[in-house]
């Protein structure tokens, strides 16, 4: 018996696990594939992550453990920062490389000016356009559903994104190398669209690779490829406290 009838304390639970796994995902791995293979490796059912990745892009994705996941709004709002590469001439229906093509045209020659001039309008709070195939819901059911079942697709959605900024243009014809920094909520695949109807040729995003998500860097993530075989005791260490 503990003086004054005090109950002993209960020693914490050592297999709870909070906090942050940084990961750089491959391309052909989905977000939930990242997710599902770090539950198998710690034994832990509540992961989530804050922001998508498309299959067919790279880079940091954020795996929120165990009860920070109460915390992943707040990482979802965070702005994020993307390299990639925009392909001039032809568009998909997807708005990036993984769609068919609809459309294609000559591209025109494209000086620095205009160039400059077209990146300067998608600077800043703009109006993007909403992909077809994404998770923007319509009538109660997401656009990828209805497009993929060959539904009727409203003929233009829009939303407010604000672009921060954009660096390491490097204008190779008929490609387009970036980088940009962007709110929450804004499609990388739309700027890319957008940008092929101001030239009046199309384009389509080609590559997409995030570089950051707030604070966070993909160069401090562990890649997707190399979580497979470890064991929790050697992924915990990568586990990094919230904020």
């Amino acid at each position: 018996m503990m003086p004054n009838g005090a109950q002993p304390q209960q020693k914490p639970d050592a297999t709870q696990l909070s906090g942050l796994l940084l990961v750089d995902k491959s391309a052909g791995w989905t977000s939930h594939d990242a997710v599902q293979v770090v539950r198998n490796r710690l034994g832990v059912r509540r992961i989530g992550h804050a922001g998508t990745l498309d299959p067919a892009a790279t880079g940091l994705l954020i795996l929120l453990i165990g009860p920070a996941v109460l915390r992943q709004t707040q990482f979802q709002l965070a702005p994020k920062t993307y390299s990639g590469v925009i392909s001039f001439g032809s568009a998909t229906d997807t708005w990036d490389a993984a769609g068919k093509v609809v459309s294609e045209a000559p591209v025109p020659e494209i000086y620095k000016e205009r160039l400059d001039a077209a990146i300067a309008a998608f600077t800043g709070e703009i109006t993007q356009l909403v992909p077809p195939y994404s998770a923007i819901k319509f009538h109660g059911e997401p656009l990828h559903r209805i497009a993929r079942r060959g539904g009727e697709l409203p003929l233009r959605m829009e939303r407010k994104v604000t672009i921060y900024g954009w660096e390491g243009l490097d204008w190779n014809p008929p490609e387009l190398a970036f980088t940009v920094k962007c709110a929450s909520g804004t499609y990388v695949r739309s700027l890319a669209h957008m940008l092929g109807q101001t030239f009046g040729c199309g384009a389509h995003l080609k590559t997409l690779r995030r570089l950051s998500i707030g604070p966070y860097k993909v160069e401090d993530a562990i890649t997707s490829d190399s979580i497979r075989p470890l064991t929790r005791a050697a992924l915990e260490p990568r586990i990094l406290p919230l904020p």
